[in-house]
């Protein structure tokens, strides 16, 4: 097998392949890129049994054949080649020479017949839409899922379909971020489903902020996403996501508007002396006024007052700094609609008469 490519043709389906690469190594083939060559092209696979990307570049000549290469070691030295380099990869019994300039590399392969490939039973759903949306719902949505939760579903986003809404949801049982979008087709039946944190990572790195067309496959084990010269697959996530409609206060008491800017920037300020640890601050509202106050266990303390749309009792609630953050800067409006009840009930976040991104944080006991 004989590969012969300019540098920039590989180095971006590499780029994409070389995420799914396994790099701890359970299977050592799982480190690898798979190269298959043939008329049509040269095709790039990369998988870790979780997720699997394969890419694709017809700018390329050579011999049809497959081989594997390392992919972190693959991807650094076409890094490194100056632009516009001229790459010829030959394979030779279990080593592959690869040539460029005056510069030149061997490299261990292993046999293409051991790489694995992920099997997916036939696709029972197939949606359409452009791929700006989609990306924007993910990126207002992961920053809530769980990380290594023994409640594994939470170590994902749930997918809720339903008509012509796509409801996107992530939850670490302390928060919860809830968005939509709609599709342009509406789907004859509900469907949900749990993409795991590395396939929403993936999807998130492989989406553009164009307005062009992206299709998702679905079956009740996976979900793929096809992209013009790219294919991405994930196992999803086998469990049931909990009712996260109930966990959306209904009925708020109260409902106070603030600017996003001068809230993001006094939380930060207060925070600096808050508990490293819980990152806790206390909220105490009074009419036209919020303060907010932190304090750490040397004893220091740091506050700052605040002028808001507040009209209601008086309040004190006391919420984990970073993810009242975290959501203020997801909202992208220049005033936020922060919902209230009492001291212990979550408080939710939402930009001013809409809830297409909202968010909802438990309280803390300070």
């Amino acid at each position: 097998m004989r590969i012969q490519i300019q540098r920039e043709d590989l180095l971006k389906p590499l780029s994409l392949v070389g995420g799914a690469a396994e790099r701890r190594q359970t299977l050592p083939i799982l480190s690898n890129v798979l190269l298959r060559m043939s008329d049509a092209g040269l095709v790039l696979t990369g998988t870790d049994l979780e997720v699997e990307v394969v890419a694709k570049t017809n700018q390329t000549k050579g011999e049809a054949g497959e081989m594997t290469l390392p992919a972190r070691k693959l991807l650094e030295i076409c890094r490194a080649l100056p632009a516009q380099a001229t790459l010829d990869i030959k394979q030779e019994k279990d080593k592959a020479t690869l040539k460029s300039g005056r510069s030149r590399f061997s490299l261990m392969t292993l046999p293409a017949g051991d790489f694995p490939s992920i099997e997916t039973a036939q696709w029972e759903q197939t949606l359409t839409l452009e791929q700006k949306p989609l990306k924007t719902l993910l990126e207002k949505t992961q920053f809530c899922m769980a990380q290594q939760d023994v409640r594994y579903y939470l170590n994902g986003m749930l997918f809720d379909l339903s008509g012509k809404q796509l409801r996107a949801v992530a939850t670490d049982g302390h928060r919860m971020a809830v968005s939509e979008t709609t599709l342009p087709t509406p789907i004859d039946s509900t469907r949900q489903l749990i993409v795991p944190r590395k396939g929403i990572q993936e999807m998130i790195r492989f989406l553009g902020d164009e307005k062009v067309e992206v299709q998702l496959q679905i079956n009740p084990n996976h979900i793929r996403l096809n992209l013009a010269d790219l294919t991405f697959t994930c196992k999803l996530i086998d469990g049931r996501y909990p009712d996260y409609t109930k966990v959306i206060p209904s009925g708020q008491r109260t409902l106070l508007r603030i600017g996003r800017e001068e809230l993001r920037g006094t939380l930060n300020r207060v925070a600096i002396l808050s508990n490293e640890k819980f990152r806790g601050v206390r909220l105490s509202l009074k009419t036209g006024s919020m303060n907010i106050v932190a304090h750490n266990p040397e004893h220091e303390e740091a506050q700052e007052e605040l002028t808001v749309d507040y009209k209601g009792e008086d309040l004190e609630i006391g919420f984990n700094a970073n993810y009242i953050m975290d959501a203020v800067s997801a909202l992208e409006s220049d005033d936020i609609e922060f919902g209230l009840s009492d001291a212990n009930s979550s408080c939710t976040l939402h930009s001013p008469g809409d809830t297409s991104h909202q968010y909802v944080v438990m309280p803390m006991r300070l």
